[in-house]
């Protein structure tokens, strides 16, 4: 029960023409972003303004891709005609860029995937849009990290995982504290990569990142 002298504030409703998919129509993204011009203080009808909304919703329609691909279904084929190498395979810097979703501001850094292959081995392209699909979403850098170790794993099941990001938020490089040349670095690590430290460093060494 609410006590009478506390007042509760609700959140405004803002009416959007929903389609079939439940997201806001096209329109209605642009009406946002003409929005925000205004409120940064601009006039969004002014010519060098005009075709900014549009290019707003296309850069997000790009930016935020990833909603709309399954992760796991990249990752479905795979090769058994390996002549049973069970060593480790890693991808090292693989430059992605996402968006911190509590700011929208660009996360621009590099991802470096390892696995031990179980009888199977996926396409090595196949690594790299794993993490194309989860940085087009808005994230923080510590669900990203799990996200592509936690897929890599569930799919290919292999003995061991490894992903390590090291990545700048502009959200803390640009404002904020202010603070430019900042890495943040998060790991993942599964399986035999977890449990044996002489197989996690030399993960870490074919990564250039020594333990």
């Amino acid at each position: 029960m609410i006590e009478p002298h506390l007042k509760v504030s609700r959140p405004t409703a803002v009416p959007t023409s929903l389609g079939q998919s439940g997201r806001p129509s096209r329109e209605d993204a642009e009406a946002a972003v003409r929005t925000l011009l205004a409120y940064a203080g601009d006039d969004p009808t002014r010519e060098g303004l005009l075709d900014t909304p549009d290019r707003v919703v296309r850069s997000y329609e790009e930016f935020f891709g990833g909603y709309s691909e399954d992760p796991g279904a990249i990752l479905e084929r795979t090769f058994s005609e390996i002549d049973g190498y069970d060593e480790i395979v890693a991808l090292r810097d693989i430059n992605f860029v996402s968006h911190c979703e509590h700011h929208m501001a660009p996360i621009i850094g590099r991802a470096h995937i390892g696995y031990l292959p179980n009888h199977r081995v996926v396409g090595i392209s196949k690594l790299a849009r794993i993490i194309e699909v989860y940085a087009r979403r808005l994230q923080i850098q510590e669900k990203m990290t799990a996200q592509i170790a936690n897929t890599i794993d569930e799919v290919l099941q292999p003995r061991g995982v490894a992903v390590v990001i090291e990545a700048a938020h502009q959200c803390m490089t640009t404002r904020g504290v202010n603070k430019p040349g900042v890495d943040m670095v998060t790991s993942r690590m599964l399986g035999a990569f977890r449990d044996n430290q002489a197989t996690r460093q030399e993960f870490m060494s074919v990564i250039g990142k020594p333990a």
